[in-house]
């Protein structure tokens, strides 16, 4: 069977679906001390921390290419298969996305190629669009792009506001990201591609 990685920084949402669901989990890495670490701890699954502040911290003497070999490097080690962002808040060099080529999973709050970057709720209430939603994609160096695996709509509602919105989207999210997850490690313990997934 694949391994799988899950990558978190804050609250644990998308890990707790993810143990909710029949996508196992090998091992979670946080890059911060978060609520996702206990929450990996809690349920017995392998967790590690690579803490930002030994690379430089928050700021602009972050080592972005050293965090991110580094991080790279513990994949490898632990034998992950398959990495998937789970609200993952540190952006990766090149280096990493070269050491799992088409193995890193992401989710996004739009229906990409709409709405790319971190504001992509707001910007979409600002277009005034009737709807949005979410997207599962494979994550490349390039930000919120790779191919499309899975994408889901969600209407937006009179009187929305950006939190309203997001969590009606973090609902769907939490439902089809796992089940897409669970069906690109089965690809890979089949020796395909993750791209062969369709939702």
């Amino acid at each position: 069977m694949a391994r799988l990685a899950l990558l978190a920084s804050g609250s644990g949402t998308l890990l707790e679906a993810f143990l909710g669901s029949d996508a196992e989990v090998s091992l979670v890495v946080v890059d911060r001390p978060c609520r996702a670490l206990d929450v990996a701890r809690t349920a017995r699954v392998p967790a590690e921390i690579l803490d930002r502040r030994a690379f430089g911290g928050f700021g602009a003497n972050f080592a972005r290419e050293e965090f991110s070999r580094a991080l790279a490097q513990l994949l490898v080690n632990l034998e992950v298969d398959l990495v998937a962002m789970a609200g993952f808040g540190t952006v990766l060099d090149d280096v990493f996305f070269a050491s799992f080529e088409g193995r890193v999973l992401n989710t996004h709050p739009s229906l990409l190629p709409d709405f790319k970057g971190w504001h992509a709720v707001a910007a979409a209430l600002a277009a005034g669009v009737s709807e949005t939603g979410c997207t599962v994609h494979v994550a490349t160096a390039a930000l919120d792009d790779g191919p499309i695996l899975a994408q889901r709509r969600v209407p937006v509602e009179s009187g929305d506001d950006e939190e309203t919105l997001h969590e009606r989207i973090k609902r769907v999210e939490r439902e089809i990201y796992p089940r897409v997850v669970r069906m690109a490690l089965a690809a890979l313990a089949r020796g395909e591609s993750v791209t062969t997934v369709t939702e």
